[in-house]
């Protein structure tokens, strides 16, 4: 009886080893939205800053300001939570406030705010 207990708490703490370590989400790889737009984000500085390099522009935000951009890193943000940084984006000519939140191993959603009313938020797949 106790060894069968041992074999299925030991197959119970295998099972549950996957699920705790995909809570803590990497971020780096190519994120890609609905029209196309790819960013490559990458764990920078101390590794909880994460900076995030535009590698090209698709949609409506396919303009001269942004087309600037493209191979250029765009987001700077520190880690304010698990799976979470805030920090600055460029976009359309200047900058805004980003919040980036990795949803899960393969979704993220970035928010750029100019004066802390006009937000926007997109979501991003994962390329790679």
């Amino acid at each position: 009886m106790f060894k069968s207990f041992v074999a299925t708490s030991i197959a119970l703490a295998a099972l549950a080893v996957p699920a705790m370590a995909q809570s803590a989400a990497n971020p780096d790889g190519v994120w890609k939205d609905q029209w196309g737009t790819t960013f490559t984000f990458k764990t920078c500085g101390d590794g909880t800053q994460l900076c995030g390099t535009l590698n090209d522009v698709q949609g409506n935000s396919r303009t001269p300001e942004n087309l600037a951009f493209v191979n250029s890193q765009v987001v700077t943000a520190a880690q304010t939570a698990d799976n979470k940084w805030e920090g600055q984006i460029a976009m359309g000519g200047g900058t805004a406030k980003a919040i980036v939140e990795q949803v899960d191993a393969n979704t993220l959603t970035i928010t750029g705010c100019r004066a802390a009313i006009l937000c926007q938020t997109l979501t991003y797949e994962r390329v790679s």
